[in-house]
């Protein structure tokens, strides 16, 4: 069983450069609606996977929307599930085995990749990708299944942004949502990670 700690959420590194802000928002109205006791319950039950880098440092792999909504709402402290312990590691044969076990993916808004040096230092520093919560309204709309295959989301999100006009997406979200359902579900997303057709 993972070890479970605490953690002050200013001092957790991103493993990624994005975030979808429309699904941060949702999770601070979430984390907002709880007094702190419950803030405190739900995110023991919602601990962040992380991993111990070079000089102690926690470098959480996944949940950064609701790390930077719990930074945004005030929270200090969430709770990190421990996958790994590379402390031992030089910077380099660390980012080395985040690599190999698919727990970094340095793509930007525009889905450019960047050095692992250009990761964000912390969650304040997370950059908005409205594909990204373009990507999590469809899926939880129904256009597509949640998979374990690693940074599925950036998949879609990456295919959204061939298809929908950013425009549309920063003007109308909801529209926009309305027609990338049809779209997850056309041919065109066969090989998409999720794909449930038509």
């Amino acid at each position: 069983m993972a070890k479970i700690a605490p953690a002050a959420v200013r001092t957790l590194a991103p493993t990624q450069i994005t975030v979808g802000m429309i699904e941060v928002g949702d999770k601070k109205k979430q984390l907002s609606a709880l007094k702190p006791a419950a803030q405190t319950d739900f995110l023991q039950q919602h601990p962040v996977p992380a991993v111990v880098g070079p000089q102690g440092k926690l470098y959480i792999t996944d949940h950064h929307h609701l790390g930077r909504a719990a930074l945004e709402v005030g929270i200090t402290t969430m709770f990190c599930e421990i996958l790994d312990d590379l402390s031992s590691h030089d910077v380099a044969s660390f980012w080395q085995k985040m690599e190999q076990n698919f727990w970094v993916h340095p793509l930007d808004e525009h889905g450019v990749c960047h050095l692992y040096s250009k990761l964000p230092p912390d969650l304040a520093h997370l950059v908005d990708d409205v594909y990204r919560s373009l990507a999590g309204y469809v899926r939880n709309s129904g256009g597509y299944d949640k998979s374990d295959e690693p940074f599925a989301e950036f998949v879609w999100a990456d295919f959204f942004r061939r298809h929908v006009a950013v425009e549309l997406l920063t003007s109308d979200f909801a529209t926009a949502v309305k027609m990338a359902l049809p779209m997850a579900k056309s041919h065109y997303a066969k090989r998409l990670p999720g794909y449930k057709g038509g």
